[in-house]
């Protein structure tokens, strides 16, 4: 009987020993979602991961309503990771180089999020050393925000790549590695340029590049049809030819609007855009001699002369036409260079009573609860005469807040583009975190905000509260944000070479007489000097420009805005739930990672700030600057005394980190400094 206790005892406490062990790469995968809202570590404490089989091979959270940043830092140490499935989630940020090369990661499926960046680079390179290279066999990264992607010789072991619904732009380098290939879909990502690169794939089965701006020649400039089960070129730009087998096999729809074709196909394929063969000219015959004709009766000169005034008349007109038309396009094309087409207003019939429900690009909806549309007015701050507006005119002005007026899916919600009665143009975000707000609360808040001007903050416009969902109208910003400026497009011009030397943080009068900024160029040390000063202002405005301070909370550069002379516009203040939980302290660390990306062009992710806190703490700031900034002069020294103000600002100890109002007078000080020293 003793024996027979002390064996139960025995049992028991190994029993209690492995449930109550957390192995390391449990601890690991809790670190890296620790920022990610909706993780629940308890998805990994299983029964088949304990302390005597410690290691996690597969990550399978797909489509649990994962929403923030994940700290990819700690899927380093994960020794035996094989494959992760992440998709169909709102997960944002940038994927830092060294993760690509896991050793053991062979399967990746990142689709469905909002992650941007390059594909298999970053501040850490990890393919720099000989023979590294990545062994990922599957990677999906389709309907996300990447806008670039290194040398594909980099992924040799690829046998299935989908990068569908990024925005590539252009076709990456190295297709001639990746011999493994099979699955490759590179559909509606923007890509502009020649195929001829993919041509030399020759084990494609599934190839999918419809809906882009290619070109080049179909099939020469194509991988071998012969091996090929699925193909679709379709809305492209291709020229050749299209023979009657390619359609039975492949169908009608994979080729519709690919680009202008020579083809015996069918009379009735109409949507091929196809080119018809060249009329050939008729055969040369000898000329035969013609007999004498009747002589022409004699224009009178004064007919002659009228004529060709008229003509010359009529010629002069037309050439001015055309030079005013081409000077009005040239004008209107460089005004809205950035700027989205207009959206088409549909008049609302009301077919039934509320609520309304209304769906966004990435399949979530929003629901204004109401019996009438006209019931929720409209109030606006800067034009109160058009008070008369409700939220039926809003639906009327998005096309019943349809997908083709979103402009993106922002961290508070969707916002969308209109143009309200009077050609005024906003956007219109849906405020999803103020939904418990109730009205009162809702309107204190709106005309709290409203009160808030700075040249350098984004001025709310108005406000609309239909049922429980809020909607804020700002001014509509056609050159789009700081990062689109970044990382996805960059213009050209002439740098500003605007003083600072007498600004201060506070209003400035001469805000709207800027006769020196022309054609400003992201590109130009200067220009992005002046962002940086003006983003500070707006900021060290909020933090010390009222009685109590105003907490951004989410502080990135999507969240400023550029004018036409990039004039920085921070926007998206005072609607964060992170504003009363969060600091002045943790703004200002914010600030400090815009300044970094601004700096390097790399994404502000915590990898970035920790690569360039190295560097300036060992003296090598200046090998972290952006390659595409214009340098001369002292160009240089004051980037890198930019550079030192981020790494104060990035501060791990919150107490040690400058306030803004200093920051503001750091950043000023650089040129002022130089100015001097000149």
């Amino acid at each position: 009987m003793k024996m027979f206790s002390k064996l139960i005892i025995f049992i028991s406490f190994v029993a209690f020993v492995e449930c109550s062990c957390i192995t390391k790469d449990q601890e690991l995968v809790t670190k890296a979602f620790s920022s990610v809202n909706g993780f629940n570590s308890s998805w990994f404490k299983s029964r088949d991961l304990n302390c005597t089989n410690p290691h996690i091979t597969n990550i399978n959270l797909s489509s649990r309503n994962l929403s923030g940043t994940i700290s990819w830092v700690f899927f380093r140490n994960l020794s035996q990771l094989h494959s992760i499935n992440l998709s169909n989630n709102s997960l944002r940020g940038s994927v830092p180089g060294w993760f690509w090369s896991i050793p053991t990661l062979t399967e990746l499926n990142l689709s469905e999020n909002r992650l941007g960046g390059t594909i298999g680079s970053g501040p850490e390179n990890p393919f720099s050393g000989p023979g590294r290279s990545s062994s990922i066999q599957v990677l999906n990264l389709s309907q996300n925000r990447f806008t670039s992607l290194a040398h594909l010789s980099l992924f040799p072991n690829l046998t299935s790549l989908d990068l569908s619904n990024n925005d590539l732009k252009i076709l990456p380098s190295g297709f001639e590695n990746l011999t493994k290939l099979q699955f490759l879909d590179i559909s509606k990502c923007n890509i502009v340029g020649n195929a001829k690169a993919i041509s030399v794939l020759h084990g494609l089965k599934y190839f999918d590049v419809s809906k882009n701006y290619m070109s080049g020649r179909f099939p020469s400039d194509f991988p071998s049809l012969d091996g090929l089960k699925f193909l679709n070129i379709s809305f492209n730009n291709f020229t050749g030819y299209i023979a009657q087998i390619n359609v039975q096999n492949f169908g009608h729809s994979a080729f519709i609007n690919a680009g202008n074709f020579n083809n015996n196909t069918s009379k009735n394929n109409q949507n091929l855009h196809v080119k018809p063969h060249p009329i050939q000219s008729p055969p040369v015959t000898k000329p035969q001699p013609q007999k004498p004709m009747n002589k022409k009766p004699k224009i009178k000169p004064s007919h002659l002369i009228l004529a060709i005034a008229l003509a010359s008349s009529v010629l002069a007109v037309a050439i001015f036409a055309c030079i005013c038309f081409m000077y009005r396009k040239r004008k209107l094309a460089k005004t809205n260079k950035w700027a989205i087409s207009k959206p088409i207003q549909t008049p609302f019939k009301i077919e039934k009573s509320g609520p309304f429900s209304f769906e966004t690009e990435s399949g979530t909806s929003w629901v204004a609860d109401l019996k009438e549309p006209s019931s929720a007015a409209v109030v606006m701050f800067e034009k109160p005469l058009m008070n008369y507006l409700t939220f039926k005119d809003l639906i009327a002005a998005t096309s019943h807040f349809g997908k083709e007026s979103l402009l993106a899916e922002g961290r508070c919600g969707p916002v969308y583009r209109a143009v309200l009665p009077g050609d005024l143009h906003v956007a219109i975000k849906v405020l999803e975190n103020a939904r418990d707000i109730d009205q009162d609360k809702a309107k204190t808040m709106f005309e709290d905000i409203s009160k808030l001007k700075h040249p350098n903050l984004l001025p709310i416009s108005g406000y609309c509260i239909a049922g429980k969902e809020k909607l804020a109208l700002y001014e509509f910003m056609a050159n789009g944000d700081l990062h689109q400026w970044l990382h996805e497009e960059l213009p050209t011009g002439r740098p500003d070479v605007e003083d600072w030397s007498t600004d201060t943080w506070e209003h400035r009068n001469d805000i709207e007489n800027r006769s020196q900024i022309l054609s400003p160029d992201i590109t130009a040390w200067r220009t992005r000097h002046r962002i940086a000063v003006g983003i500070a202002r707006g900021l060290a405005y909020l933090h010390h420009g009222q009685s109590r301070p105003v907490v951004h909370g989410h502080f990135v550069p999507s969240n400023i805005l550029l004018s036409d002379e990039l004039e920085p516009r921070v926007t998206d203040f005072g609607l964060s739930q992170d504003q009363i939980s969060g600091s002045t302290e943790a703004d200002v660390y914010s600030f400090g990672t815009v300044l970094v990306e601004l700096l390097t062009g790399q994404p502000g992710s915590e990898e970035t700030v920790e690569w360039v806190r190295r560097l300036v703490r060992e003296g090598r700031g200046v090998d972290a600057l952006d390659s595409r900034l214009k340098v001369g002069d002292d160009s240089v020294s004051e980037m890198v005394e930019c550079l030192r103000v981020g790494y104060l600002c990035t501060a791990e100890a919150p107490r040690k980190r400058p306030t803004m109002q200093q920051v503001v007078g750091l950043l000023k000080d650089i040129h002022l400094v130089m100015d001097v020293l000149n």
